[in-house]
């Protein structure tokens, strides 16, 4: 059985990773997948009130016994420095060594391309951000802060080992997906040390999937082809600072926020599964905020678990990965029909709540 654990985050975060946990349910009993569900009450709440972001041994815990988390969004204006935040999502991102930022751009509706001319089949690729180098890496520092002689730095980090990995696992991707073209986003025309390092690495990794074709862009080139001729991509890869934003793009391509999920992975080792948008605090508990993306986060989840055999945990009993395919095409099956039909929440194009969006896809996944 694959174990999965859940911090509902903050703000909306709780919202729709509640109706995600009502569809991931629904498939557990519905496809017979023996999953065991742990929710923990990590986030702005906990940290306010007894200063906890994770208690000591839960990242060796998570390493050692689980098999993925399931997160919501993290952030609460009562915490300005987002200090309960970095414990949590950059700390597990980082010691974790959760290097694959993958997410998926594929559009369930025309009317949700906002691109004149442009309809759903044309948003149909997959994006790799580098997860845990580049100038996230928080190298750097600053000198004579606060005066007017201040000097700020901020370095950005690329290992070969960091550079080669991810750019084969966007081969893997696409090998594994049925894709035959990887595009990798740069700027060694200026980074001209680890962007060198990127480019190198990239096509050198290339020769070893002679079926795929291996295509660069400078990062500013493909941001805006990406709007231009979205349909030209299959599986992009690029470093951490540019992936941020150009997965943002890709997801207001798809339709926004609302439906975008990602996984931050690592194969054969326990993984993270998060929806991009953030904590709208104003907006929690009004039951307006769209759970598709924590959704379509979960089924993303249960996808890879069909990929890992079932699980990931040494020795420990593991789901049917046919169980755990079944079952995620029945929520992305599930999902496409709410967008199509309308039974989503306003935002999308529906007239219901977070709450009533949840409830439909659970009864359509349930059948």
């Amino acid at each position: 059985m694959a174990r999965i654990g859940v911090i509902a985050g903050d703000g909306i975060g709780v919202d729709v990773i509640r109706e995600g946990l009502k569809v991931l349910r629904t498939a557990d009993e519905t496809f017979k997948l023996g999953l065991s569900i742990t929710e923990f009450d990590y986030g702005a709440e906990r940290y306010l009130k007894d200063g906890v972001s994770l208690p000591p041994g839960q990242m060796d815990d998570f390493r050692k016994n689980w098999d993925a988390v399931y997160l919501g969004a993290m952030g609460d204006p009562r915490i300005p420095d987002m200090r309960h935040a970095k414990d949590i999502l950059l700390a597990m991102r980082f010691e974790l060594d959760l290097y694959i930022n993958l997410r998926p751009c594929i559009a369930f509706d025309d009317r949700l391309v906002p691109l004149k001319g442009k309809t759903a089949k044309d948003i149909q690729f997959v994006m790799l951000r580098e997860n845990t180098e580049g100038l996230y890496a928080g190298m750097g520092g600053i000198f004579k802060k606060g005066t007017p002689d201040e000097i700020a730095t901020q370095e950005e980090i690329n290992t070969r080992k960091g550079v080669e990995r991810i750019c084969r696992a966007a081969f893997e991707t696409a090998k594994k997906i049925g894709r035959k073209k990887v595009t990798m986003a740069d700027k060694h025309n200026v980074l001209r040390f680890g962007h060198d390092l990127w480019e190198r690495a990239f096509f050198e990794v290339a020769k070893d999937y002679p079926g795929i074709n291996a295509e660069h862009m400078f990062a500013d080139a493909l941001a805006m082809q990406m709007v231009k001729a979205p349909e030209n991509f299959e599986v992009i890869v690029t470093n951490n600072m540019f992936g941020d934003i150009l997965t943002d793009l890709g997801a207001i391509l798809q339709g926004g926020l609302g439906v975008a999920g990602s996984g931050n992975i690592h194969p054969g080792q326990v993984s993270l599964f998060e929806p991009i948008h953030g904590s709208a605090p104003k907006y929690a508990g009004k039951d307006t905020a769209s759970p598709v993306a924590a959704i379509a986060t979960a089924q993303m989840m249960l996808e890879w678990l069909a990929d890992e055999g079932g699980g990931v945990v040494k020795g420990g009993t593991k789901s049917d990965p046919k169980k755990l395919r079944d079952a995620a095409a029945a929520i992305d099956k599930a999902i496409v029909a709410a967008v199509r039909e309308g039974k989503v929440t306003r935002d999308l194009g529906g007239s219901l709540g977070t709450a009533a969006t949840g409830d439909w896809i659970a009864a359509r996944v349930k059948g």
